[in-house]
C-alpha cells in the first residue's frame, strides 16, 4: 500500500510502515488502495488518530476491513479527515489535517461578568452556553479565551497548560460563579482548599418530582458510562467510581418541580445532574440525564405543551452555581460570594406557578 503525499517541500511515494518518516507538513493527501489488506490497523482510542500511516501513530488491530472502515468515518466525522475526492472503491481519498492543542490559545475581547477582583484573584459570574476552556469543537468562545485577554501572564496548574487561572471549572450550560486565581499564591491557596473540600459551594436547580426526604445527603460513588462516556453513572454499592456525596434541601414545591440547593462535598464531574438522575429526579431540562422528557404528569393532553414550551424557555440544565465561600489566599479571612438566579430559570419557575392543573390531575 502506498501514501501519496504533498507539500510546499516535495512531492513522492511513501511505503506504508515507514516509522522514522514524520512529513514536515500540517496536512496530508492519503490515498489508502485495496483497504481489505489492512487487516492490522486500528484507531486509537485516546487520540482518535491512525497510528504509522505515513509517520502518523497506529494500534493494534482491526478485526475486520468493517472496522477499518468505521474507524475512518469516525475520523471523518470528528473532523480529522476530510474528503478530498469521491471515495472509489477499492480507494479511499482524504486529508488528515494537524489537531489543533489545547493550550493554543486566542485571546479574544469576550465581555466578561466580574462579580469581584482583586490583585490575587477574581470571581466571575458564568453565562450558560459558555465553555470554561479551549478543547475538541470549541477552540473558541471560551471563558479562558476571554481571560487571557482581559488579563495577563495569569498563572497554570501543573499539568494542566492551557487553563490560565482555572482552579475549578462548571459544565457549559450550567450558569454561575467561578473563582479564578490571578497570581501563583491564590493558585496555590485556592487549589490546595479545593483539594481538601474546604471550599463552599451551593447550586440550585429545578428538578422533577419532589424527594421523598425534604432534606438530604446523597453518597453515591460516580464514574462514566461504559457504554457511553458521555454520561455518568451511580454505583450504590459504592465498588466501582470515585467518592461522590451531594447535601440537598427541598426549597420549594411547584406542581411536579422542585427548587433545591445542594451544596457539594466533593466535586465529581456532572455530580449534581447524576445523582439526581441516580435517585429519580433529575435536573429540569438536562438532556444528558434525561430531564428534557416529561417525568411527571400526564403526556397526552395540554399539559404535555406547556412543558414542551417551559423547555423551549431554558433549553439547557436549570442548574446555577449560587455562591461559592472560601479563605482568601492573602488576608486568610473567609470571603463568601452570592448570585441571582439567572433570568431563563426564574421564567420558568414563574410560568410553572402560574400554570393551574386540571382537578384529580
Amino acid at each position: 500500500m502506498l501514501i501519496p503525499f504533498r507539500s510546499p517541500f516535495s512531492i513522492g511515494l511513501i511505503p506504508l510502515g515507514s516509522p522514522k518518516y514524520i512529513p514536515p507538513v500540517s496536512s496530508l493527501t492519503i490515498i489508502i488502495s485495496n483497504p481489505e489488506t489492512i487487516s492490522g490497523f486500528k484507531l486509537d482510542a485516546s487520540t482518535n488518530c491512525l497510528k504509522q500511516i505515513a509517520g502518523l501513530r497506529l494500534a493494534n488491530n482491526f478485526n475486520s476491513f468493517l472496522n477499518f472502515k468505521r474507524a475512518l468515518s469516525g475520523l471523518f466525522e470528528n473532523s480529522k479527515l476530510s474528503h478530498l475526492g469521491p471515495p472509489t472503491a477499492p480507494s479511499i481519498i482524504a486529508s488528515l489535517s494537524k489537531e489543533k492543542k489545547e493550550n493554543d490559545i486566542t485571546p479574544e475581547n469576550i465581555k466578561l461578568d466580574i462579580v469581584y477582583e482583586d490583585k490575587e484573584l477574581l470571581v466571575i459570574n458564568k453565562p450558560s452556553g459558555m465553555v470554561v476552556h479551549p478543547a475538541y469543537e470549541n477552540w473558541e468562545g471560551t471563558l479562558v479565551n476571554a481571560l487571557v485577554y482581559h488579563f495577563r501572564n495569569l498563572p497554570q496548574m501543573k499539568n494542566n497548560e492551557g487553563r490560565p487561572g482555572l482552579v475549578h471549572r462548571i459544565d457549559k450550560e450550567t450558569s454561575g460563579l467561578l473563582v479564578i486565581a490571578k497570581t501563583e499564591t491564590a493558585m496555590a491557596s485556592l487549589s490546595s482548599q479545593f483539594l481538601d473540600h474546604s471550599i463552599k459551594r451551593k447550586y440550585q436547580a429545578l428538578i422533577w418530582g419532589i424527594p421523598n426526604e425534604r432534606e438530604g445527603t446523597i453518597e453515591i460513588n460516580l464514574r462514566r458510562s461504559l457504554k457511553d462516556r458521555r454520561i455518568i453513572e451511580g454505583y450504590p454499592e459504592n465498588t466501582m467510581g470515585k467518592k461522590a456525596i451531594t447535601h440537598y434541601k427541598v426549597l420549594e414545591t411547584i406542581h411536579y418541580l422542585s427548587l433545591i440547593e445542594c451544596e457539594l462535598e466533593t466535586g465529581r464531574t456532572h455530580q449534581i445532574r447524576a445523582h439526581m438522575k441516580h435517585i429519580g429526579h433529575p435536573i429540569f431540562c438536562d438532556k444528558t440525564y434525561g430531564g428534557n422528557l416529561i417525568v411527571k404528569g400526564n403526556r397526552f393532553s395540554n399539559y404535555k405543551k406547556f412543558v414542551e414550551n417551559s423547555f423551549k424557555i431554558i433549553n439547557r440544565q436549570a442548574l446555577h452555581a449560587k455562591s461559592l465561600g472560601f479563605i482568601h489566599p492573602k488576608t486568610k479571612k473567609e470571603v463568601f460570594f452570592d448570585s441571582d438566579l439567572p433570568k431563563d430559570i426564574r421564567a420558568v419557575i414563574e410560568k410553572w406557578k402560574k400554570y393551574e392543573l386540571p382537578e384529580n390531575y
